[in-house]
Order: C-alpha cells, then sequence, then structure tokens
C-alpha cells in the first residue's frame, strides 16, 4: 500500500480530495434521482425514463465543452457560475415535480440539470496531473480516483433510495443540491493543484476528438459504460425471473465490490506493458467475462459472473485515463478527461435502455448480451487504432486541431 500512501499524502491533496467527494456523490445520483423524481410527479416509468435519458446525454454532451472552458480559463472560474446554474436548474425541477407539472417542463429542465452538473472528477483528475505529471504515481493516483468513482456510484444510490423512500424524491434531491453545492465551492476556492490558465491561441477546426487516439478511447469508454448500464437492468430483471428479486441488490455490490479490489490490485503494480496493449487486453478480458453471464441460471452463477466482470472493468477504466493523458498536453487536458466521463455516462444510459427493450421484448437474459457485444466491438477498435495510440501528440499538433473559443 506505499504506492497508494505516497499519493495520497502529496502535500495538500487532502484539501482539495474532500470537499471533491461530497461534490461527486450528487453526480452519482442525478439519473436516478431525476428518475425516481418524475415517476413520482407524473406516475410515469415511460416520461421519468425520458427524462431521466435527457440529464444524461445533455451531460455528457456539455461536459466536455466546460472542460475546455476550465482549461483555457481555470477551474474556479467555471465552476462557481456552473454550480449557480445547476442550482437553480434543478431547484425549478423540483418545483415543477412538486406541483405535478406537465412531462415537457421536466424534460427540459431535467436536461439543463444534467448539462450544467460541475465536472468535479474530471478536474480531480487534471489536478493530479498537474501535481504528479507523467510519473509512475499518476497510474496509482488515476487508480484512486477509479475506486472514489466506484466508492460514490455505490453510495450514491443507497442513500438516494433511502431518503426517497424514507421521505419523497423531491428531499433525496434537495439533499443531493446542498452537498453539490458546498463541495463544488470549498473544491472551487482550494487552489491546490489546480492547472493555470492555458489558453490556445491558434485559432482552427476541431477540438480535442481531433487529437489522435483521444476518439478511440471516448468510443470505448461509451462500451465501458454500456456494461454498468446493462448490468443493472440485467440483474435485477434476472433475479426477479429467478424468483429471488431480493439478491439483485446483493450481486450488483458484489460487482461493485470486485471493481474496487481490481481497482486496488491494478494501481499497486508496476507494468511493463504499454497502456495500449493494457487496455486492448482488459477490454477483451471484459468481453470474456460479462459473455459468460449470457450462460448463468442461477442466482450462485449471477453471483459469479458479477465479480468476474468487475474485476476486470476497473483496471480497463484506470488504463483509459492513464493512456489519454500521455495523448494530450496540459493545456487540454479537463477536457480529454471530461469526455471520458461524459462517455461513460453516455453508455450507462445506452445499455440501460438497450437491455430494457430486450427485457421487455425477449426476456431478462437477454440484457446480458449487450456488454460482450459492445466490449468485444471496442476492443477491436482499440486493437485496430494500436499503433495510433503509441504515439504521443505533442502542443504543435493541439494548436492546430483545437478550436479557440
Amino acid at each position: 500500500m506505499k504506492s497508494y500512501l505516497a499519493v495520497l499524502g502529496s502535500p495538500g491533496a487532502w484539501r482539495f480530495l474532500a470537499p471533491a467527494f461530497l461534490a461527486r456523490l450528487p453526480y452519482a445520483m442525478l439519473q436516478l434521482g431525476v428518475l425516481l423524481l418524475v415517476q413520482w410527479s407524473t406516475g410515469s416509468y415511460g416520461v421519468a425514463g425520458i427524462a431521466a435519458a435527457a440529464a444524461a446525454v445533455a451531460q455528457a454532451l456539455v461536459g466536455p465543452q466546460t472542460g475546455r472552458l476550465a482549461d483555457r480559463y481555470g477551474q474556479p472560474k467555471v465552476l462557481i457560475p456552473q454550480v449557480v446554474l445547476h442550482a437553480a436548474a434543478l431547484g425549478v425541477l423540483l418545483a415543477l415535480s412538486s406541483a405535478h407539472a406537465p412531462a415537457v417542463p421536466l424534460v427540459v429542465f431535467s436536461a439543463l440539470a444534467g448539462a450544467s452538473m460541475p465536472q468535479v472528477g474530471s478536474m480531480v483528475r487534471a489536478r493530479w496531473a498537474h501535481l504528479l505529471g507523467r510519473s509512475e504515481r499518476l497510474g496509482t493516483a488515476f487508480a484512486v480516483e477509479s475506486i472514489t468513482d466506484e466508492l460514490t456510484f455505490t453510495l450514491a444510490p443507497v442513500l438516494l433510495v433511502a431518503v426517497s423512500t424514507g421521505f419523497s424524491p423531491v428531499w433525496a434531491l434537495l439533499a443531493a443540491l446542498v452537498m453539490v453545492v458546498l463541495g463544488t465551492l470549498v473544491f472551487a476556492v482550494v487552489r491546490k493543484g489546480a492547472p493555470e490558465p492555458m489558453p490556445v491561441r491558434v485559432r482552427s477546426q476541431g477540438g480535442v476528438l481531433r487529437l489522435r487516439g483521444v476518439a478511440v478511447l471516448a468510443v470505448a469508454f461509451v462500451a465501458l459504460g454500456t456494461v454498468f448500464g446493462s448490468l443493472q437492468v440485467g440483474i435485477t430483471s434476472y433475479s426477479a425471473a429467478l424468483g429471488q428479486a431480493a439478491a439483485a441488490g446483493p450481486i450488483y455490490a458484489t460487482f461493485s465490490g470486485a471493481s474496487f479490489a481490481g481497482g486496488i490490485l491494478y494501481g499497486v503494480v508496476r507494468w511493463r506493458i504499454g497502456a495500449p496493449v493494457r487496455l486492448a487486453a482488459t477490454v477483451g478480458l471484459l468481453c470474456a467475462t460479462t459473455a459468460a453471464l449470457t450462460l448463468a441460471g442461477s442466482i450462485p452463477l449471477l453471483y459469479g459472473g458479477a465479480a468476474m466482470a468487475g474485476f476486470v472493468i476497473a483496471p480497463a477504466v484506470i488504463t483509459g485515463y492513464t493512456l489519454v493523458e500521455t495523448l494530450i498536453p496540459a493545456e487540454v487536458r479537463t477536457e480529454a478527461f471530461t469526455w471520458l466521463n461524459g462517455s461513460i455516462g453516455l453508455g450507462i444510459a445506452t445499455g440501460a435502455a438497450v437491455a430494457g427493450q430486450l427485457v421487455d421484448r425477449s426476456g431478462p437474459s437477454l440484457a446480458f448480451l449487450v456488454p460482450p457485444v459492445t466490449t468485444g466491438l471496442a476492443a477491436l477498435l482499440v486493437l485496430l487504432f494500436l499503433r495510433r495510440l503509441r504515439q504521443e501528440t505533442g502542443v504543435d499538433e493541439v494548436r492546430q486541431a483545437v478550436a479557440v473559443s
């Protein structure tokens, strides 16, 4: 554990890590929270699903643009107005839901709440990269971030559902709003590790996705996101079909726990294999482990399949973040991290939607077909562009590819 202690012991790191954790819990609550809130308000799962998808898609598309602004003008100048806009959008959504407003304004303000969600996770990764540079410790720091993501996405739904069932979804999202405002504001004013603004002076077409290998990683991360979304649907529906609906929570907790363990183990290994090859290997292995779930015909086999898939997915995510940092210069770092974050969120929404359609039309076991298909295609994509991912991008290329607003 010396690797983790060395990273976490970096001078001043906890000054931004603690408020960032508080701000990231609501990030993991938003999509499910909107689903519960709109269903409670309208009585319709269809409208609730559209509203939750609108929040996820808006967050995935707008998030990278806020990351670009943070790179250019500094994190505080973006985070403070952004969290104010988010508080206003989510506050209006809560008021409309309490008044049982029609579907259209609920969907619109759900999208606005998603679009304005502060991208604190990406900015924490940017701070680690600024503090540690391209050293071995950076891989361990990204492992810390992956473990933190896993922890927030495990704790957040539990807190959200507990408050929603004990009181109402309005109170649950109100608590999330308080956390994101407090956490984001404290994080923004703590300057430790925050990169200085680095505007790019050459105006041209394109953006970070035009840089070598970044679009490949973004597509691969959409595939990784589909694993989370489709397994949520598949485990829930298949457990119910087997007559043990209560097992869904512990099975998904097994997936999360295995991911936690896989991330910790991965972060302490000193890898001699290059990151592009590791990414192809971990995504390919994820395809194989999720394919095993299609053969699971009992609750014990679901536990085993979920554990295997979870153990592999965290190393794949960590490798992707480590790799993208080698492909980009510092002036577009936050934007690139935000594209990967948004890609996972888009994949979660897509995986859940596709798996839900398959369950409704053909039965619960079909939901488990989504992860091996998407991750198999992603592994092939990474292999096809392996040479491109091995090359580093210079500052001159970025200045030719990134448009200045």
